[in-house]
């Protein structure tokens, strides 16, 4: 810029400034004309914080703007004025161009002082914002990443519960109610004011209650209405698991198997508890519920889950001990050594048979409490049983039309003879329901079943000896052993080949029906299956009545299960049974046909293998010799069988049969050579 003192020299500079300053304008106009549409965008800073500082810089630029068109505007007045007036003014300095161009400067300096500030705060914004944006983004994966965990552990814990497994106990005790009778309040509720259970179910030192007695004095009955009163109690306040052993079932007779259901019923009420489970599940997967050192691991499983801190009061309640075949001494010393734990939130209440092996092992110096109903509480029990027997006879009643004289007069026969005993009132009140049983008969009928179960179960045998054909007794026989035999109840369909009953059966299911009826009381069907009335019947038949059933002997009446078994099974297997002809879909996507081709010969594919086991000694058709029925079978079939256990979901009963076998075969080898030897 030209000093003053020059400008005093030459007037003419004053001139020469000012078209510097025009031109200078001029181009900051057009930058700042393209510059302030970019810098005053709305969306460069969102938020209130910055609508300030763009309000701000936005008068910075209105003040540059008025800068520049004054200078502007004084120009243009300053070229259109006299000539010689205008030299004075620049002489003198009166427009003073280098004065105001440095107004229009400092109002610039201004604008790009908020500029840069602003700029700054825009790149802190857009940083922030994508900072944010990234943030937002991670916590997504995270979420994603989280949500797949959640589901992929929610898949996993399904499939461990799946495999866990075995049975489900609530359905049993429906089963086994249904089997039985509706259960009756009046049958249970005494105990729920009894001194003892008041003591179990609500002190803080008692933690074991053992209800022991003969067979047919009620005891599932009593459990399962102590676990209804006890599903009553207020929700999320305790823990209910419970299990029914049953010596007629392999999935219900065994140690293993009762910790399975126990353990699947406390994981499905607290379910985070699965965690204890799933450090052992993660490492052997679905063998962690197999084989010799199942019980041990679930023990282990168990053991973990009745510390947990989060563990809600717990009551296990176990039925039938004595029903347990396998493992029973490992797991009555599981239950005595939680019950003695004072620090534990379980209690156990469990019920059998008197029987010295379960009274030897199931003692505690302290906290247990034994209620024998021979004993302990005998009155309660006789008095629950004439409320059932007043029940039962008022429903015979109305079903056979009795008048009040025949109704008393079956009361009180029963009221006399029933010895305490719910099962004796049962089987009798069945055979007078039976349409055979005509009502002019009902009191003849009635007397000739003597009091107590061992002398009713011998008169029912009678009965099947008076009531059928020499045909029909032979048939009935053969149901009953193979019955006594079967590792788990027998389907309808099974019984055919199982019982080695003629074919004219296969399409007649109401007189296969008919013909189980003539097994007496011994035998009932619920939903196509074949239960035994009570343990105490099979008991019988077993011990009383062995050279009934098996006159031959139980040997052979096994070799006639494996023969007729193998006959059974050779013309339905096949390859791709089910025609899938795709032999690498998943079992989870196969549903069986309707009918099911594997339906009569399930029992035969699963336990053939264990009733060959049974046999002691070799025999003709039936022995493990080359080119006999099993050898011929195992040539032909083997894979076809494997196959059909696989579409049932057996593989692992598969196994375990392979194994058995093949230490049969070892047994055998060996008995052999000592033989050789000893000819030698």
């Amino acid at each position: 810029m030209l000093t003053y003192l020059e400008m005093l020299v030459n007037p003419a500079k004053e001139t020469e400034t000012n078209r510097v300053g025009i031109d200078f304008v001029i181009k900051k106009m057009s930058w700042y004309w393209n510059l302030s549409s970019h810098l005053l965008k709305e969306d460069m800073l969102n938020g209130e914080s910055y609508t300030g500082l763009r309000s701000e810089l936005k008068n910075r630029v209105v003040d540059l703007y008025k800068a520049l068109l004054s200078y502007q505007m004084k120009s243009v007045c300053s070229y259109y004025r006299k000539r010689g007036l205008a030299f004075l003014r620049d002489l003198i300095m009166l427009d003073d161009w280098d004065g105001n161009l440095k107004i229009i400067q400092a109002a610039e300096t201004a604008v790009l002082q908020d500029s840069h500030v602003y700029n700054d705060q825009q790149i802190i914004s857009h940083h922030e914002r994508d900072t944010e944006l990234l943030q937002d983004i991670h916590r997504s994966l995270q979420d994603q990443a989280s949500l797949q965990r959640d589901i992929r552990e929610e898949v996993e814990d399904k499939t461990c519960m799946k495999d866990l497994r075995l049975t489900d106990p609530a359905a049993d005790m429906e089963r086994i109610e249904n089997n039985k009778d509706l259960l009756l309040t009046d049958s249970y509720v005494w105990i729920l004011d009894h001194r003892d259970f008041i003591d179990w179910r609500d002190g803080e030192t008692n933690r074991l209650l053992w209800i022991k007695g003969d067979p047919g004095k009620g005891k599932t009955m009593l459990l399962m209405g102590i676990i209804k009163e006890l599903l009553n109690s207020p929700p999320d306040s305790s823990l209910l698991s419970f299990f029914f052993c049953q010596a007629t079932d392999t999935n219900l007779d065994n140690a293993t198997a009762v910790l399975r259901g126990l353990i699947y019923q406390m994981l499905v009420q607290q379910h985070a508890l699965i965690s204890h489970l799933r450090r052992k599940y993660d490492r052997a997967g679905p063998k962690l519920f197999e084989g010799s050192n199942a019980f041990f691991d679930l023990s282990s499983v168990l053991a973990d889950m009745v510390r947990d801190p989060s563990l809600k009061s717990t009551y296990l309640i176990v039925d039938a001990l004595d029903e347990c075949q396998s493992a029973l001494a490992q797991l009555l010393d599981l239950i005595v050594r939680n019950a003695s734990d004072s620090s534990s939130r379980v209690k156990w209440l469990v019920s059998s048979r008197h029987r010295l092996d379960i009274e030897q092992r199931l003692r505690l110096e302290k906290g247990q409490i034994e209620l024998d109903l021979e004993e302990n509480v005998q009155d309660q029990v006789s008095h629950a049983v004439n409320t059932y027997i007043d029940h039962k006879v008022s429903e015979l009643a109305r079903l056979k039309q009795y008048d009040s004289k025949l109704q008393a007069d079956v009361q009180s026969y029963l009221h006399t003879n029933s010895d305490g005993t719910f099962l004796w009132v049962a089987l009798v009140c069945k055979q007078l329901a039976d349409p055979k049983t005509l009502r002019r008969k009902t009191l003849s009928v009635l007397k000739s079943f003597p009091p107590k179960l061992q002398p009713f179960y011998k008169r029912m045998m009678e009965q099947i000896h008076a009531q059928s054909d020499s045909e029909d007794l032979e048939l009935c026989k053969q149901i009953l052993a193979s019955s006594t035999l079967a590792y788990r109840p027998i389907r309808l369909e099974e019984l055919i080949s199982i019982a080695n009953l003629p074919d004219e059966f296969s399409n007649d299911q109401e007189s296969l029906k008919e013909l189980v009826g003539l097994c007496g009381s011994f035998l009932i069907i619920r939903k196509g299956i074949i239960y035994f009335v009570h343990q105490s019947a099979q008991d019988y038949l077993i011990e009383d009545a062995s050279l009934e059933i098996f006159p031959h002997g139980r040997a052979e009446a096994q070799k006639r299960i494996v023969s007729r078994a193998l006959q059974a099974m050779s013309p339905i297997l096949r390859r791709d049974i089910y025609s899938l002809q795709d032999p690498g879909r998943s079992i989870e996507e196969i549903k069986p046909p309707d009918p099911d081709p594997l339906t009569p010969i399930r029992y035969a594919c699963v336990y053939w293998i264990d009733h060959l086991c049974e046999i002691e000694s070799g025999h003709d058709g039936v022995c493990l010799r080359d080119n006999g029925k099993i050898n011929v079978f195992l040539k032909e079939h083997f894979l076809y069988w494997l196959e059909a256990l696989s579409l049932m979901r057996s593989m692992s009963s598969a196994v375990a049969a392979i194994r058995k076998l093949e230490n049969l075969l070892v047994v055998r080898i060996h008995s052999r050579a000592s033989d050789i030897s000893s000819l030698g």
